[in-house]
């Protein structure tokens, strides 16, 4: 190491700072929030985003969706889409297709979640429920399971209600579409 640090900075005229500077294997490299890992049918390295970028958006996701946060559904979804657009295009060059298929429908739940503590009381989710096509008997069966907002969210009637359409449609930016479609308009 002290050979190479030495050339560059004689010939390079550059300034190493020893305490940020190793030679390492790309798979344990994370340059500028980027892992890097090789493809097997190409036998070619790839870049996608490190684990503690990764980890850092999801907190991110986490924090904005948080059902105790007193903010309107419209404004939450505005954060949301502009973290969620600033994060895939920072990191587009990178493989994430299966990381954003989790994240997406992390997300989903997590707003069905907030959905369903809005509503509050078993008559308001009962008309919530109805209004999105839900039977009225199944309405108001699942209005009365109370606060378990987690599988209320996931094993109840909740998340056919108000599916990804709706979701699209109130506003909400799919980050996998979302990435599908810039790696469309980029790379074709």
């Amino acid at each position: 190491m002290d050979s190479i640090t030495s050339w560059v900075e004689r010939k390079l005229g550059l300034k190493v700072n020893a305490s940020k500077s190793r030679i390492t294997r790309p798979p344990n490299l994370k340059y500028l929030g980027f892992g890097f890992w090789i493809d097997g049918r190409v036998s070619q390295w790839k870049a996608r985003p490190h684990q503690d970028s990764i980890k850092r958006f999801k907190y991110k996701l986490k924090n904005l969706t948080q059902r105790k946060w007193s903010i309107s559904f419209t404004e939450r979804l505005k954060k949301l889409n502009q973290v969620i657009g600033g994060w895939i295009n920072y990191f587009l060059i990178g493989s994430m297709k299966g990381v954003l298929t989790e994240i997406d429908s992390r997300l989903r739940t997590r707003l069905r979640m907030i959905i369903w503590k809005m509503w509050k009381v078993p008559s308001k989710r009962q008309w919530g429920l109805q209004k999105l096509g839900i039977n009225k008997d199944l309405a108001r069966l699942t209005s009365y399971c109370g606060d378990r907002y987690y599988f209320v969210a996931t094993k109840t009637c909740v998340s056919r209600a108000i599916s990804k359409g709706i979701l699209t449609q109130r506003g909400l930016v799919s980050p996998l579409d979302y990435y599908e479609h810039r790696r469309n308009v980029r790379f074709n």
